[in-house]
């Protein structure tokens, strides 16, 4: 086994009849920094094992005993020194047919993997196994900062009427050089935080960066960032912001997003920022908006061009009334400031369909993508999701501007 502590890439191979089970495998541990290879026939696995050295075969077992016993015997023959983790239905008596066989051929079988699995059980299951892979409890943040570890991961937004991109969220993330990407709760500093500054700045320079070559490389896309509050009302952030934002013609603007209970509680500020932002097209989007929405009745400015539902609210509401009723009451108050309106956390196609009833513009969530690398983002969202050549966020800056 090769020794993984100085960042050495592990070796995983995959075996599955099904397109869908190897692509999710190979997505799931390719963002934890394993490199994985496909293999569809049995005898794939001699070269596979010969060429690349692979340490760890997961096996599926649906594809019938015979297939496995196929797939462990071209094993054997390649003398494979490492471990087979099979991936298994509940059906014990082939799970335990398919370990008796390695085990005559010398193989090293480990406990099952049981089907359906999520990425956290894959990844709980697979990090294990490679001394040095898993991820430390608490990463420092400060040495993602320094080593310029930190990336965005774009999240398409869908037009509920014609399934259309009309822009993208950007979310934080860090791929760390030896545990792979990283997940992002531990990156958000808080309001105290003497980080909160920088994480910001490289929140705003890296997304400028990423529209230039998504501008290049597609065509413009409008981007929505993340930034608290905090951050927003201190001037020399603000100087920052305007001196990054592109002096490109072909830049339409900028969204921000910032936590609906954050803005309610600082609404005065909110205005204020508004104001100082909209000259160098960059608006506002309150972000996560429940509860908090009975805060916003009445205002007699409403500076924000987009209105996005918490996905607590989103999540199951089509078999939920009063989820829906609180939904149409945020739109009602969107729709009157004639604000945008985002449903987060869509992912099933019931409440996707009740989303676009109660009368939602846009849908974010798994149902149509997950968040994505930039150079992902930018091969698979042209190709398999027709972009609106309309500029939306130019039509809503419009709205804002006139409120």
């Amino acid at each position: 086994m090769q020794d993984h502590r100085f960042g050495a890439s592990p070796i995983v191979c995959i075996f599955d009849q099904k397109p869908h089970i190897r692509r999710f495998v190979r997505e799931a541990l390719g963002e934890f920094g394993f490199s994985v290879y496909e293999c569809r026939e049995p005898r794939d696995f001699r070269g596979a094992v010969n060429a690349r050295s692979a340490e760890l075969l997961i096996l599926s077992l649906s594809g019938g005993a015979g297939t496995a016993r196929e797939v462990l015997c071209e094993l054997a023959v390649a003398k494979f020194q490492g471990r087979v983790l099979p991936l298994a239905s509940r059906d014990l008596d082939r799970t335990q047919e398919a370990k008796d066989v390695a085990e005559k051929l010398g193989l090293t079988v480990l406990p099952p993997l049981f089907a359906p699995f999520n990425k956290e059980r894959l990844l709980e299951i697979v990090a294990p196994l490679f001394p040095g892979r898993s991820a430390p409890s608490h990463p420092d943040l400060s040495e993602a900062l320094r080593e310029d570890w930190l990336e965005l991961w774009y999240q398409p937004k869908i037009d509920t009427r014609r399934l259309v991109m009309r822009g993208a969220e950007a979310l934080l993330r860090v791929r760390h050089p030896i545990w792979g990407v990283v997940p992002s709760s531990f990156l958000i500093p808080d309001d105290g935080d003497p980080r909160l500054l920088p994480v910001s700045e490289a929140v705003i320079s890296r997304a400028v960066e990423d529209w230039r070559h998504f501008f290049f490389a597609r065509g413009p896309v409008e981007i929505a960032i993340n930034l608290p509050i905090a951050f927003l009302e201190h001037p020399e952030s603000m100087d920052y912001l305007r001196q990054a934002l592109p002096r490109d013609a072909a830049f339409e603007g900028l969204l921000i997003e910032s936590n609906g209970t954050d803005i309610a509680r600082n609404l005065s500020l909110i205005r204020d920022i508004a104001k100082e932002l909209r000259p160098h097209k960059v608006a506002l989007s309150i972000d996560d908006l429940g509860a908090e929405w009975l805060s916003f009745i009445g205002l007699h400015d409403f500076p924000f061009v987009e209105v996005k539902v918490d996905r607590k609210l989103v999540a199951g509401c089509a078999k939920d009334r009063l989820k829906q009723s609180l939904c149409r009451n945020i739109l009602a108050l969107a729709n009157g400031y004639g604000a945008r309106t985002v449903a987060e956390g869509v992912e099933t196609w019931a409440d996707f369909l009740t989303v676009r009833e109660l009368g939602f513009d846009l849908v974010q969530g798994f149902l149509f993508a997950k968040p994505m690398s930039p150079q992902k983002f930018s091969r698979a969202c042209w190709t398999h999701v027709r972009v609106d050549a309309k500029p939306v966020y130019s039509t809503s800056f419009d709205v804002a501007s006139s409120s």
